[in-house]
């Protein structure tokens, strides 16, 4: 069924629960690898046809929507803060944003300035897999590109970041702002060039306390969400270790929460409310483990939704570059074949 995680999304009755994983396009694919010794993560994401081709990589697996191939620090550049993918290092920040004057440098640009190659991908993409398979849009939170900002690349303790919160909160409020407003412009933009759904990402948020997040971060991640709902497409708002922040995150936005697997399923949703869809959440690394064992966990994950009209089977977090792909068709086969034997489905 073409549009099982559409309907899911809306908390729709389906003929069996949808799956897709975040990272589902990436290093753990042979095609993919052999993409990337000609071409850098860079030059994919830049170049429409290949971002094109990469997100189609995965859709053989079986996978119930497909998702941008795209970086979520992309819009750094075009707002004045350059970075590059450096070896054993991950993204490093040319110029990190520590003051006041770096944060008045930064500006809030249009989607189509410095980011046209991604909505061009999201046109070539939606044209290719019209009536096929739904494809979903995404970026970074603005709590997670600011600590990518402030602290010049991945952080272990958000140092930087939580001294500029704290000690400056104005600054740090005014560098969430601009952030936020150009993330609302670009998901909308990805909407309106053919995303079917948009999913946020705040990768870090759990490095905060529910008291951090509520004044600091969820004023900022509702103005996007609650734009983005006017859209009527679904919107996703996942992080990871969020298992204190369910409900903040909830009151944040977003119609469909995804969780990380360090929440049973069934409770998050009860947290969350059964008028909220709800997305997840296996063990990404248990696609590494034993067949039967990770077949054993998505079970209990299916059995946790019981059923109920909402769930998108997906990982607490993204597919690691050790998998084997052979394991992930495994799981969208399991996936499948559990929800369709359970009693009480219906298309």
């Amino acid at each position: 069924m073409f549009d099982r995680f559409l309907r899911a999304c809306r908390r729709e009755p389906t003929d069996v629960t949808p799956v897709w994983f975040m990272r589902q396009a990436g290093r753990y694919m042979a095609e993919y690898r052999a993409i990337r010794e000609k071409h850098t993560l860079i030059e994919i994401c830049k170049t429409p046809e290949l971002a094109l081709t990469v997100t189609l990589q995965p859709l053989r697996l079986g996978v119930d929507a497909a998702i941008l191939f795209a970086d979520i620090l992309l819009l750094l550049e075009p707002m004045g803060a350059p970075f590059s993918f450096e070896k054993g290092e991950g993204p490093v920040i040319h110029a990190p944003v520590r003051e006041r004057a770096d944060i008045d440098r930064l500006r809030v640009i249009d989607p189509e300035e410095g980011l046209g190659y991604v909505l061009e991908a999201v046109r070539l993409i939606r044209r290719e897999l019209e009536g096929k398979t739904p494809l979903i849009g995404f970026a970074g939170a603005p709590f997670t590109i600011a600590s990518y900002l402030v602290e010049g690349g991945r952080s272990s303790d958000y140092f930087r970041t939580k001294q500029l919160m704290w000690g400056e909160p104005e600054a740090f409020s005014l560098l969430m702002s601009k952030i936020a407003e150009v993330t609302r412009r670009y998901l909308r933009a990805q909407v309106e060039a053919g995303a079917q759904a948009v999913q946020l990402f705040d990768s870090w948020a759990g490095a905060l306390s529910p008291a951090d997040y509520k004044e600091h971060v969820a004023p900022h991640v509702r103005h996007i969400l609650g734009d983005l709902e006017t859209t009527g497409v679904p919107v996703i708002h996942f992080g990871t270790n969020t298992a204190t922040l369910l409900e903040a995150q909830r009151d944040a936005g977003g119609t469909v929460i995804g969780v990380d697997f360090r929440t049973p399923l069934g409770d998050a949703w009860k947290r969350i409310g059964y008028d909220h869809g709800i997305q997840g959440n296996l063990d990404p690394l248990l696609l590494c483990a034993p067949r039967e064992v990770a077949a054993e966990r998505a079970r209990a994950i299916l059995a946790e939704a019981g059923g109920r009209p909402g769930h998108i089977f997906n990982l607490g977090h993204g597919i690691v570059p050790q998998t084997p792909v052979d394991n992930v068709q495994a799981m969208v086969d399991v996936v499948h074949a559990f929800s369709a034997s359970e009693a009480g489905r219906s298309a």
